[in-house]
Parts: C-alpha cells; sequence; structure tokens
C-alpha cells in the first residue's frame, strides 16, 4: 500500500490516517467539516482533498447510516482499489449496498475495536488500535486483493485481525459494547437528581461502571439507530433479570423465612452466574482470564510517586500484570492497587514495606 483516502476525519480516521502517515503512505483527507479535516492535516494525518487518481486503498470513516451512499459514491466514481469501512455495525450497511445494486467485490466490511469517551480529531492517536481486535467481514464476493489490502491496513495499525460473519458481528458488539454502553449511561443517570451527600460517597466501583456514560450522545445515536433489534434482545434478557433480581430483593425483606431463603437463593444466582461471566472475558494480551493477587499499597498523589513505586516493584523482580486507583476524598493521596501473580504477592508486600511503603490489608 502506498496511497490511501480516508474519508471522515474523526476519532478512527483520524487515528488510522495518523498510523498510516506515519509509515509513509500518502494520505488524503475528506471530510464534510472543514475544521475536522483541517485538523486532522494540522495534526500530521495527511492532505486535505481527493487524489487526481486511484489509491490503492479508500477507508470510510462516516457514521453508520452514510456508510452506504458514501462506499456506494467512492465505488462509482472509481477513486481506489479497494474500499473498506470501519463503523461499528456491519450487517445493515451490506445489504444497502447490495439494495443499491453494487459491485461489491472492492469491498469489505470491517471494525477496529477501539476507542475512546472522547470524539474528533484531536482525541486522535496512532496507537490507538494497537493490539485491538479489528474485526474483518468479507462476504463470498470479496476480491482476494480487497482483502489482502485489509490485512495490511490491520498489520500497519498493529491490530488483530479477526474474520467474522456481518450479522454474527452486530450481535456480538450488541452483547460486549452497544449494550453495556446503555447500562453505563442508566446507572449514571441515577447519580443526575441524587443527594449531594450520596455523590460525594462515589468510589472506584461507580467510576469502572459509569466511565463510558461520558461519551458523545449524538455519536452514539447513529450507532444505536444502526442496531437497534440485537441490542434490544440483549437488554430483554438484562430486564429479565432485573425483574428476578427485584422480586428476590423483596423477598429479602420479608418476615417469612422460606421467602427469605428463595430471595437469598435468586441473588447468589445471578451473583454466580456473573461471575461465570466475568471469567470468560479474556485476560492480558487476549489470553484466558487469570486470578491475580491484589497488593493495595497507600499513595501520596504527588509528582514522581507512581514511577517509585512502580521502580520499588521493579527493583524486588515482581512484574505488575495490571493496576488500579483510587483517589482519597479530601485528600491528597489515594490507593493504588497492583495487581500480580499470586506467588508474587508476599514477596513484594515484604520488599514495599522495606522502602517505607505503607500497605493496606
Amino acid at each position: 500500500m502506498r496511497t490511501a483516502l480516508v474519508i471522515g476525519t474523526g476519532l478512527i480516521g483520524t487515528s488510522a490516517a495518523l498510523t498510516l502517515a506515519g509509515r509513509g503512505i500518502h494520505v488524503h483527507l475528506a471530510d464534510h467539516d472543514a475544521d475536522a479535516v483541517r485538523t486532522a492535516e494540522a495534526l500530521g494525518a495527511g492532505t486535505q482533498g481527493e487524489p487526481d487518481g486511484p489509491v490503492d486503498l479508500a477507508i470510510v470513516a462516516v457514521p453508520p447510516a452514510y456508510v452506504a451512499r458514501t462506499v456506494a459514491d467512492v465505488l462509482r466514481r472509481g477513486v481506489a482499489r479497494a474500499c473498506l469501512d470501519v463503523a461499528s455495525v456491519k450487517g445493515g450497511p451490506r445489504r444497502e449496498l447490495e439494495e443499491l445494486g453494487c459491485d461489491l467485490t472492492r469491498y469489505i466490511g470491517t471494525h477496529p475495536m477501539a476507542g475512546r469517551e472522547r470524539s474528533g480529531p484531536l482525541a486522535a492517536t496512532a496507537d490507538l488500535f494497537e493490539g485491538r481486535p479489528w474485526v474483518l467481514t468479507p462476504g463470498a464476493d470479496t476480491d482476494t486483493e480487497v482483502l489482502n489490502l485489509a490485512l495490511e491496513l490491520v498489520a500497519l495499525c498493529r491490530a488483530v485481525p479477526v474474520v467474522m460473519d456481518a450479522d454474527a458481528h452486530d450481535r456480538a458488539v450488541a452483547l460486549v459494547s452497544h449494550t453495556p454502553h446503555l447500562l453505563s449511561s442508566m446507572v449514571a443517570a441515577r447519580l443526575r437528581d441524587a443527594d449531594e451527600t450520596a455523590v460525594r460517597l462515589c468510589g472506584q466501583g461507580i467510576r469502572d461502571v459509569t466511565r463510558i456514560a461520558a461519551s458523545d450522545p449524538a455519536m452514539w445515536i447513529d450507532i444505536l439507530s444502526a442496531n437497534p433489534g440485537p441490542v434490544a434482545d440483549v437488554l430483554a434478557a438484562v430486564a429479565a433479570d432485573l425483574d428476578e433480581t427485584v422480586r428476590a430483593l423483596r423477598a429479602l425483606q420479608s418476615a417469612d423465612d422460606a421467602k427469605r431463603g428463595g430471595g437469598a437463593a435468586g441473588i447468589e444466582d445471578v451473583l454466580r452466574r456473573g461471575n461465570a461471566g466475568r471469567e470468560r472475558v479474556p485476560g492480558k494480551h487476549g489470553a484466558a482470564s487469570a486470578a491475580y493477587e491484589t497488593v493495595t499499597v497507600l499513595i501520596g498523589d504527588q509528582p514522581g510517586e507512581l514511577a517509585r513505586i512502580f521502580a520499588d516493584a521493579g527493583r524486588a523482580g515482581v512484574n505488575i500484570e495490571d493496576v488500579r486507583i483510587e483517589h482519597a476524598t479530601g485528600q491528597q493521596a489515594g490507593l493504588i492497587q497492583l495487581m500480580v501473580e499470586p506467588a508474587a504477592a508476599p514477596g513484594l508486600t515484604t520488599a514495599l514495606r522495606e522502602r517505607g511503603w505503607s500497605i493496606r490489608q
């Protein structure tokens, strides 16, 4: 690949363009938003304007509702040897293209499973896709050259290719991406009118659950409008669980021992099913989820403290597998949770104590 055209200079389009430009590929940028394309150009993502002749690959990075018409225009005008889109929904756009009578041999639908709470070109980074799954949904008529160019793009972005059927992809993202976003928003919405005293008690748990609720509503309306059926199916199943859980909690309020026992069993069932589902979430580097031991350390909120504790862990010969920070309310301090292999936890605890760190049990 020597040349590319990126249509749509938001987070995903600009990130892909930055990556390609950084690999020495001549990238052309196009967007109906003049400010966005100028910003992407200023960031070094490429040059404004469409090319004089066909490029090797056109990357359509527009909202799902506009994918089909944009891809159809690219195919009709012959501006690229191959065309792909990066929208988060795949089945609908492909069916629209079929209805438009497009020659789909030069097209493939794709979806990089990467993103941020922020949107727009200023949120873009050249490493956004590194290590992330990038779904490819070739059809029976997809040309081999087109598939190879898509795979080359994925490789240049250092992502991990995953081949799926388009409709299977849409059902999958409804479960692992779209529904969680709605649920996060629903939980966060409970905080809007909550008493200030309650809000001040927010800890890491509520921050984890509501983090993705900070995303742009307009962008998510576009996404959910393109995949409403599969998302509604998952939400219906969640709603059934919620109904059962509410009944179980009401039973726990009963004075009847049998009802309380039934309520406890219902709560235990949903919690255990949650445990089982959580265990299936891939762990580090996409491997099977691993059980780590947590070493919790009190840390000051001042420059250099994180570097110092990581350096001390390194001197102890311990690899930090994961890390979380919970900030203390009203204090310039917090708790850092260092996740390590279980066998390494005692040695790390001892080493950190010897270096003056306060360990919390």
